[in-house]
């Protein structure tokens, strides 16, 4: 550095005691030894005070400032810890070393998290891309065999129609989901909360499903019989589609055995859950199951159908509701997965408690 502290105190010091001896100069009957004698001191004085100043309050900031600047550029952020206490210094520069930390490391993680995102929009166009060429390519192959022949054979004609159609159903159905997954997660699908009997939705959905779980020989029912209603407070459509998607995924994975829907009444919340007989899910899989299009067994998934985004939606409706989603599992034993509503109130008790209010009311008054 061309001007360090003892240059600057050097020539401050010089100009001190320069003016100072020619002030003294001009008062009368001065010696020279006087004047000598007052230069030096003035000249010794300045330089300690300034070079101690400056070495200590100035330029050594400055070379932190500067070590903080390269570390940066290495993105070596290994000193934040010890500058914990800058923000709290009266030296102006310390606090300025600090603000130069803090955005730093801020604009540093802004910049990991935007490297993270773009990592993650390759991999989710790649995923959409392979999902949505499965279906298509297969409805494409099966015209095209249609239009070089199969049309004229009746039977061939059928079959082959109705496995394109197939593959155009899962295509719709790809897209419905990542519809749905991209508008909850922007907030564009509002909750519609409400009080429902959660008791008739599950066995809605037994209803609708106990077909296709007997094509695989498998039951599908409720844990134990729930002779009185019970009744939570959330969306009924979407916790009605996140159940649906449970037990479907339940028998897509389940291949002997039983699915079971249940409830458990815990205080002011009802806990949800779906359990199965299932292949389980292993360990290194559990944190991953919800992200998109992830498949634990890709080969069972391709035979079973489905979008990889079931799952997915699940944890972001669940979430919605301030809730989350858990999963207990074990290799060739089974999964159980729950999530937990708020208790709601019978059409019964909230009439109850109008009257009661409007009693009060009347009372008031």
């Amino acid at each position: 550095m061309l001007f360090n502290s003892r240059v600057v105190a050097l020539i401050l010091a010089i100009v001190v005691a320069g003016v100072t001896t020619a002030f003294l100069s001009l008062v009368p009957d001065v010696t020279v030894q006087s004047l000598l004698v007052a230069g030096l001191l003035s000249f010794a004085a300045t330089y300690l005070l300034v070079f101690v100043t400056f070495e200590f309050l100035v330029f050594k900031e400055i070379g932190e400032i500067y070590k903080v600047l390269n570390k940066m550029r290495n993105k070596d952020f290994s000193f934040t810890e010890s500058e914990e206490d800058a923000s709290t210094s009266t030296n102006p520069l310390k606090r300025i070393n600090r603000e130069i930390l803090t955005f730093g490391v801020n604009r540093n993680k802004e910049i990991e998290d935007l490297r993270k995102l773009e990592v993650f929009r390759r991999e989710f166009l790649a995923d959409v891309s392979h999902e949505l060429k499965t279906p298509v390519f297969a409805a494409q192959g099966f015209v095209h065999t249609l239009l070089d022949g199969a049309v004229d054979d009746k039977k061939v004609r059928k079959r082959f129609l109705k496995r394109a159609a197939k593959s155009l159903d899962n295509l719709d159905s790809l897209i419905h989901d990542l519809l749905t997954l991209s508008q909850i997660e922007t907030g564009e699908i509002k909750m519609h909360f409400e009080h429902f009997d959660i008791v008739v939705t599950a066995r809605e959905v037994i209803d609708q499903l106990e077909n296709k779980a007997e094509k695989k020989g498998l039951t599908i029912r409720m844990d134990t019989s729930y002779p009185d209603p019970i009744f939570v407070h959330a969306d009924a459509i979407r916790i009605y589609r996140v159940l649906v998607n449970l037990v479907s995924n339940a028998i897509k994975y389940t291949d002997k055995g039983s699915i079971q829907v249940g409830f458990e009444v815990e205080d002011d919340m009802v806990q949800v859950f779906v359990r199965d007989t299932g292949v389980g899910i292993p360990p290194e899989d559990l944190d991953r199951i919800f992200e998109r299009f992830f498949r634990v067994d890709k080969s069972r998934s391709k035979e079973s159908g489905g979008t990889g985004l079931g799952l997915a939606i699940v944890k972001h409706v669940v979430e919605a509701h301030n809730a989350n989603i858990n999963v207990v599992s074990t290799v060739n034993e089974g999964s159980n997965f729950s999530f937990k509503l708020p208790i709601g109130q019978s059409t019964a008790e909230m009439e109850e408690e109008a009257k009661l209010e409007l009693e009060m009311m009347s009372q008031d008054r």
